[in-house]
Parts: C-alpha cells; sequence; structure tokens
C-alpha cells in the first residue's frame, strides 16, 4: 500500500545519535521505575508517523521495543502507559496501524494510546485534568522532539516540571533560531519557547556569544521551572551542529543515567556528541579525556581534607560535571592514587586502588 507523500520522510544520520540515547536511558529507566511505582508513563510529545522511509524505527516504536525487548521486562511490574501525541493526522493514523501490529507482543501491563492533536493544547488538557483531580502525575519521561521552536512552551514544561517525578528530553533547535531570529513573526514562538523575551539580547550578538547567551538562558529558564539538574550536550553532523538536546530531572540518579546513556552512543556515521562545559570532550571517542573531570575534583575537593567516596560520586553524578559515576574510581581516582595525587584511608578499604562504599579519601592540596 502507498503511504502519501507527506506522511514519511528519510531519516538523517544525526537523528539515529538522539534515538540511541533514547533506547539506551529507556533501557535503564524502565527497571529502575517500573519496578518501584505502580504507574509510569512515557509522552512522546512529536511522535510522528511512527517509521521513516526505509523503515527505522521512529522514536515511538523506539520506546515500545525497549519495553517488549528488555531482558529485566518481568522485573517491569508497574503499569506502562505510552502516550504518542501527533498533530498531523495522517501521521497519527500511521503510527496507530503500527502500535496495532505491535500490541499482541507488549505486555499485559502495558498501555498504548495515539493523541491526534499539537503538543502544547493535549498536555494542557490533560495537566488541567489532573488538576481537577488533585491529582500528579505518575513518574513520566517526556520527549519534546519538535520540527521548528513553535508549540514548546515553556509554561507547559513548567507545569510538567511541578510533578516531582517528571523528566524531559528536548531537542532545542538553535540552527532555526539562529536563522530567524531578527524575523518579527518568530518572535511570538520563541517568548513561548523560553518564557521570556530575555533572548532577544541575543539579535545582538553574533557566533559563539549569540549561541551561549540561549543556551544558558534556556538552562536557567528550565532550572526556574522546576529542573534540579539540566543535562545538555550538541549533537554534531560532521562539523555542523545540528541541534543541542537539553535534558530536565529533579533527581541526580537520572541525571546519571542520562549521563551515562549519552557516554553510551559511540559516534556512528557521520554524528557525534559534544559537551558543553568543556571543548575538550567529545564524547564516543575511542580513548575519552578525562583532564577536565580530574581538574573538576581537584578544585572541588583539593583542600587536604578525608572525604567519603560517596560525596564524589554525588558530585559526579550532579549536572555540575558532564561525566557519570561509572567513569570515576578505575578511569580517575585509580590513576590519581598511582600519580600520588590522591590517598586514601586505608582504614576505610581492604585493597588498594579501590574504593568500595564508605571509603575515605584525600586529595593533594592545591596550589593557591
Amino acid at each position: 500500500m502507498r503511504v502519501a507523500d507527506d506522511i514519511l520522510w528519510k531519516r538523517e544520520p544525526h537523528t539515529e545519535g538522539k534515538h540511541l540515547v533514547l533506547r539506551a536511558y529507556l533501557d535503564a529507566w524502565l527497571p529502575i521505575l517500573g519496578s518501584w511505582n505502580t504507574r509510569i508513563l512515557f509522552i512522546d510529545g512529536f511522535a510522528g508517523p511512527g517509521e521513516y522511509e526505509g523503515g527505522e524505527d521512529g522514536s515511538p516504536i523506539i520506546a515500545l521495543r525497549s519495553l517488549i525487548e528488555h531482558n529485566a521486562r518481568k522485573t517491569v511490574s508497574g503499569e506502562v502507559i505510552f502516550i504518542f501525541i501527533e498533530k498531523h493526522q495522517g501521521r497519527a493514523e500511521h503510527l496507530d496501524e503500527l502500535v496495532e501490529a505491535m500490541r499482541p507482543h507488549l505486555p499485559a501491563n502495558a498501555d498504548v494510546s495515539v493523541v491526534h492533536g499539537p503538543f502544547d493544547q493535549s498536555m494542557r488538557e490533560a495537566l488541567d485534568a489532573l488538576d481537577v483531580q488533585e491529582a500528579r502525575m505518575a513518574p513520566a519521561f517526556v520527549m519534546i522532539d519538535p520540527f521548528g521552536v513553535s508549540g514548546t512552551p515553556m509554561s507547559v514544561i513548567g507545569r510538567l516540571m511541578e510533578n516531582p517525578r517528571c523528566e524531559v528530553y528536548i531537542s532545542f533547535m538553535y540552527e532555526s533560531m539562529n536563522r530567524f531570529i531578527s524575523t518579527e513573526e518568530f518572535a511570538p514562538h520563541l517568548d513561548e519557547l523560553f518564557g521570556t523575551d530575555e533572548w532577544r539580547a541575543a539579535v545582538s550578538l553574533e557566533g559563539a556569544a549569540r549561541q551561549q547567551h540561549l543556551y544558558k538562558l534556556y538552562e536557567r529558564q528550565l532550572r526556574d521551572a522546576g529542573a534540579e539538574h539540566v543535562v545538555h550536550f550538541d549533537l554534531y553532523e560532521g562539523s555542523r551542529l545540528v541541534y543541542a538536546i537539553f535534558f530536565g530531572t529533579q533527581h541526580r540518579r537520572g541525571c546519571d543515567v542520562m549521563k551515562r546513556a549519552i557516554w553510551k552512543v559511540a559516534p556512528s556515521g557521520d554524528f557525534t556528541f559534544r559537551g558543553s562545559k568543556s571543548d575538550q570532550l567529545i564524547l564516543g571517542v575511542e580513548s575519552p579525556n578525562f583532564a577536565p573531570l580530574r581538574e573538576q575534583l581537584l578544585y572541588e575537593f583539593g583542600d587536604g581534607e578525608l572525604v567519603e567516596i560517596e560525596e564524589i560520586m554525588e558530585f559526579v553524578a550532579s549536572d555540575r560535571t558532564e561525566y557519570h559515576t561509572s567513569q570515576l574510581k578505575k578511569q580517575v581516582l585509580k590513576p590519581l592514587e598511582n600519580e600520588g595525587i590522591v590517598e586514601a584511608d586505608e582504614g576505610s578499604r581492604n585493597r588498594r586502588g579501590t574504593y568500595p562504599e564508605g571509603c575515605r579519601i584525600r586529595f593533594r592540596i592545591r596550589d593557591a
């Protein structure tokens, strides 16, 4: 059966990178939340048709497969609700057909809905209904991946983040903003996107200064909206910035898991991820650069006092670093100990080069 020309489109190389991160995160998110909560939600706000011209899976199908194919699926005892929102009627109908074909493979505790409508309106209606019931949203992962900048108001994100166990995964379309930032009819969309008109200060800026102004403003607005941790990485196709990814969560563990998911995705084809805090950091390369993390640890803890490993782990897990806790001990602390920069209280561990729970270590006092 022929599909209408406006339903499917070719998948770009960078889209694969974004989807690989999504799958890696959901593979960790589902058993963590699904085994401790009676209900969890995955919401795709710009779901699309569910597939591309070449037959590659779109984000809704990737999410469903993450549950169906998970080797720890039986530990997900809570109800898993998938809500796919799509404004284009033909694409919503196409996605619904794909979902129907997958229903027999879904576990009994899963439920899927395809909602035809714009993201902002659909979310407002759902949140209004919760307000009437004086209820909170179940733990939720909300994917916000628009084609441009319209329909993703900060006011809606703020209402989502009022629910303490809600996380947002947002594609920030910087190139579109940069191209049309001086266009008068574009301004209302940016006002809604940022939830403020402070973006206008970027109009008179150029190059990296404009980009950094908009990035910092959006991060600040996400924090003001309720995100305690904001993870930001840029997605490049070759040398061209395609868009940025912003992940907002209120929990340090979610922050750590998202960073681990991004690091897990090695470059494929022409796409790469780059950290936003240091020009030195390109993720997924064969020999990752841990120098920025070493420097951060020495600055944060290099006062000569003993510090417990749990405190260091919390620091690395947070959005103050671009690294995750699985990289800390073997890739950073052990080499620092071999160099004499780190020493441990031997009474708090059994073997050199290990840093078990309760281990206390001291960093060499940094120079004044």
